[in-house]
């Protein structure tokens, strides 16, 4: 069996999650005795497993990059970026506040309540469709900050393929 650590907390039900770097956990309510938890691990000992081979197999399959190349490529983000969101913004009608290049470990980017926007540096390594798609969607939220159908209406007007393109983009991992 696959070693997994047990984590108790205010939930009412018990769940297995394998986390983005392979690690297995067993979440369950506080007042479960870990005999239990085991025993649900044990029998899920073959979803686990399977699991477990796929987040190893991504994982091993994952680019490494250097810090030069981070940095390189931060730069190139950092400038195509912004030049797309200086665009957008205009043919939207929108103004925005600074932006940050990042790496965020599961955003493409966001926007905060301020205006502020970040962008997740891998953008640039993906196809330009699905970067125009990050740069409107977060700057759709500079109108409508959630995600209601009015937002999306938003999105749909600038992109009218966003849904494709959303698909698209859940196939690249950040």
């Amino acid at each position: 069996m696959i070693e997994y650590s047990i984590i108790h907390s205010k939930r009412k039900t018990i769940a297995l999650q394998i986390t983005r770097d392979g690690q297995v956990v067993v979440r369950c309510p506080m007042r479960m005795p870990d005999s239990k938890a085991r025993e649900f691990a044990e029998n899920h000992k073959e979803w686990i497993e399977a699991n477990y081979r796929k987040v190893q197999e991504r994982i091993s399959s994952k680019p490494v990059f250097t810090e030069q190349q981070i940095k390189a490529y931060r730069k190139q983000a950092r400038k195509v970026l912004t030049e797309k969101t200086i665009q957008w913004a205009e043919k939207m009608g929108v103004d925005y506040g600074r932006i940050a290049i990042r790496q965020q470990a599961t955003r493409w980017g966001s926007c905060s309540v301020k205006g502020n926007l970040n962008y997740n540096w891998k953008l640039i390594l993906l196809p330009e469709e699905l970067q125009d798609y990050v740069v409107v969607h977060e700057l759709a939220h500079r109108t409508e900050m959630n995600h209601s159908p009015r937002f999306w209406r938003i999105v749909e007007r600038e992109i009218p393929d966003y849904l494709s393109r959303r698909r698209q983009l859940r196939n690249f991992e950040n």
